[in-house]
């Protein structure tokens, strides 16, 4: 089943044309015949001269950023972008959701409409869609999210996977709080789960982990399609033991999303360093799993730095306030291993009942995919996506900025001249205040 792609604004494209070329490179240089035909019909159709083509549609409302995700692509000479699976103009969102979501989104409906039919037309099965954007600016914010509305509207059967780029909490854009409010309230009832990427956590790990000294956004950007295609790369499940699961949203989304009220989802992938250092590291997998369920309980990004103090309390010695003080409780875990004997490691500590919710059926909150096909260049490899409290502190900060500049009505009028009221604004904060009030209470 395969998988169609939506580009969203300056950060999507730029972190849907990496993505493309790890799940790529990393297909070819598997060597495995089943896992490549698994993940090119999954990523990539075939044109008329036998060339791959992504199964993507590019969106933005200035063209430059896509001309070069076009060129970088085609200049890989591996794969493209379809000839006319692009839409752009000559005027930007301003930073401004409400002019993406109110003005260009609704002005150019039928055209990114048409061209999101055609390439999943050219599936011939439909697994889904994954739609790729930012949070901070005005094109993937606002138009983003209004595209998101048009396809639940286009295929109401169909999962619909949203990837969101955090802005740094330093400050992008003046209005981000205000941007990143009004994207995730109303996402939230349109998409069937939240893929979150914060960047202060990838640049931490392109400059603790990959050793990079001068960070790009390039940098940051080969960091989340790595971890994408961790995730999204052909695995095999339970249920569909010994083959590769067709299915790879559905799959996902039904292993992490239980509830409605529960969509936000985190990575954590294992080992994660410069190709320099991979050449002279070796890992087990006893030692990546310990690892990896630390970071899981103390809330952890990186291997570096983990705070093993913090544990899971026996069953019957935690009060509700040291519940929470003490560590990351989970909803549901979905854990990836890759490599050589992946599927004879022994995942036991992430079953243990104490790290989930009371209120699920055991055997509903995790799961394990597998492949002995080694990842992106890395011999063994982990990847933890996790319907947690994980992001609930940075969920927290958003809100209480933006409110604190709404309190005091800066860049109100803004909005308003785009058709966002003050209503609109409170109705943005109930809703995610109501999230954060049913994470902070699992």
């Amino acid at each position: 089943m395969s998988v169609v792609t939506v580009q969203l604004g300056q950060c999507g494209n730029q972190i849907g044309q990496e993505m493309f070329s790890t799940i790529h490179d990393d297909s070819v240089g598997a060597g495995q015949k089943m896992y490549k035909e698994c993940s090119e019909e999954r990523f990539f159709r075939v044109n008329a001269a036998g060339a791959l083509v992504a199964r993507a549609v590019l969106v933005d409302m200035e063209p430059k950023v896509i001309s070069r995700a076009i060129a970088k692509a085609s200049k890989s000479g591996h794969w493209t972008y379809g000839d006319k699976a692009h839409f752009c103009q000559k005027q930007g969102s301003g930073n401004n959701w409400a002019n993406g979501y109110c003005v260009h989104g609704p002005r150019h409906r039928d055209a990114v409409e048409d061209l999101v039919r055609r390439e999943a037309e050219r599936c011939d099965r439909l697994a889904g869609i994954f739609a790729i954007m930012s949070v901070a600016g005005g094109t993937g914010s606002g138009v983003g999210t209004y595209v998101t509305q048009c396809l639940r509207d286009m295929y109401p059967q169909s999962f619909i996977l949203n990837h969101l780029t955090w802005p740094y909490a330093t400050g992008e854009v003046i209005v981000q709080n205000y941007n990143s409010v009004l994207t995730l309230s109303r996402l939230y009832h349109l998409s069937d789960a939240l893929v979150v990427h914060e960047n202060d956590t990838v640049h931490k790990i392109c400059s603790q982990l990959m050793n990079i000294k001068n960070i790009s956004i390039s940098d940051i950007n080969r960091v989340i399609a790595h971890q994408l295609g961790s995730i999204l790369q052909p695995a095999v499940t339970t249920d569909s033991a010994p083959h590769y699961c067709r299915n790879a949203l559905g799959d996902l989304l039904s292993s992490l999303v239980c509830h409605p009220e529960y969509k936000l989802l985190s990575l954590c992938s294992i080992p994660q360093m410069s190709q320099t250092s991979l050449a002279y590291s070796a890992y087990t997998w006893p030692g990546l799993l310990k690892h990896l369920r630390q970071m899981l309980i103390a809330n952890a990004r990186m291997e570096e730095g983990i705070d093993w103090k913090v544990c899971v309390p026996l069953s019957g010695e935690e009060s509700t306030a040291n519940r929470q003080m003490c560590f990351n409780r989970s909803l549901s875990n979905l854990l990836i291993l890759r490599g050589k004997d992946a599927s004879s490691a022994d995942t036991g500590g992430f079953k243990d009942a104490s790290l989930y919710v009371p209120w699920l059926p055991p055997g509903g909150t995790f799961n394990t995919w597998n492949s002995p096909v080694p990842f992106n260049g890395y011999e063994k490899s982990a990847t933890l996506v996790s319907n947690s409290q994980s992001l609930l502190k940075p969920l927290d900060n958003i809100v209480r900025k933006a409110w604190n500049m709404f309190a005091s009505r800066a860049y109100i009028h803004q909005y308003t001249k785009f058709g966002i009221s003050e209503e609109n604004f409170l109705d943005s904060f109930a809703m995610l205040e109501q999230i954060i009030s049913s994470y902070t209470h699992l």
